[in-house]
């Protein structure tokens, strides 16, 4: 990061977008308070993590969701169990009220029938609903994906964007995206930042993003090889 200022709309669908080893990533490690900047500040909720306590930074972290990657499934535990683990280590509900809510939200990805089943037996698009499905259960504030596409082809894609589109709709909150995929990125977007060499290219409502005349910008988002991106 170089002097990167950002500030993410409540309750709305934002896609950060940027080239390889650009900081995108690195950015949500930031935000969930798991990196500490060498200068400025991160405020989440309206407070400097990094001025808290431990324990502080601990207790607003649960009102985090992450989707990572490849969903982060524990390979031990099968679907049900992987879902149900942030319930039970951070809250006092009984096994009734974690089942209830757990088979709640894999009804709401289509999993309810696999919730048996081990990590190493699921599809990709699988494993990343199971970790969408785990993501929601401490109903959270903000939900970070790190790639959710990353793997996926794109029919999947397609609608793994559409089931993050109808949850948010149906629970709100705010949705931060870090992806390459410019579909993705046109399909669910209220805002998209654009990130470029550890800066800020661009941040605004999505509609101005795609009709951007910046030179980046435009080549970033139309995927065009001519323009102030190289292959360094």
């Amino acid at each position: 990061m170089n002097g990167l200022s950002l500030k993410f709309v409540p309750n709305a669908i934002t896609t950060v977008l940027g080239p390889s080893g650009t900081g995108k990533s690195v950015l949500l490690k930031h935000i969930v308070g798991l990196l500490e900047p060498d200068e400025g500040e991160v405020k989440v909720f309206g407070q400097d993590i990094w001025a808290m306590k431990e324990h502080q930074r601990a207790e607003m972290r649960k009102r985090f969701g992450v989707l990572f990657q490849d969903g982060a499934l524990f390979g031990s535990m099968n679907v049900y169990d992987n879902v149900a683990f942030p319930l039970r280590k951070h809250t006092e509900l009984s096994e009734e009220e974690i089942r209830e809510i757990v088979m709640a939200r894999l009804r709401e990805v289509g999993l309810e029938a696999s919730v048996d089943k081990a990590p190493g037996s699921l599809s990709g698009g699988m494993r990343k609903r199971a970790g969408f499905a785990r993501a929601l259960v401490m109903q959270p504030e903000v939900v970070l994906f790190d790639e959710p596409d990353s793997g996926l082809d794109p029919v999947r894609t397609s609608l793994l964007n559409d089931l993050i589109m109808q949850v948010h709709s149906e629970h709100g909150g705010t949705y931060v995206l870090v992806t390459h995929d410019i579909k993705t990125a046109r399909k669910v977007s209220d805002y998209v930042g654009l990130i470029w060499k550890g800066k800020v290219v661009h941040y605004g409502p999505a509609e101005e993003a795609f009709a951007s005349q910046d030179p980046f910008v435009r080549q970033f988002l139309a995927g065009d090889s001519a323009g102030p991106l190289g292959m360094d």
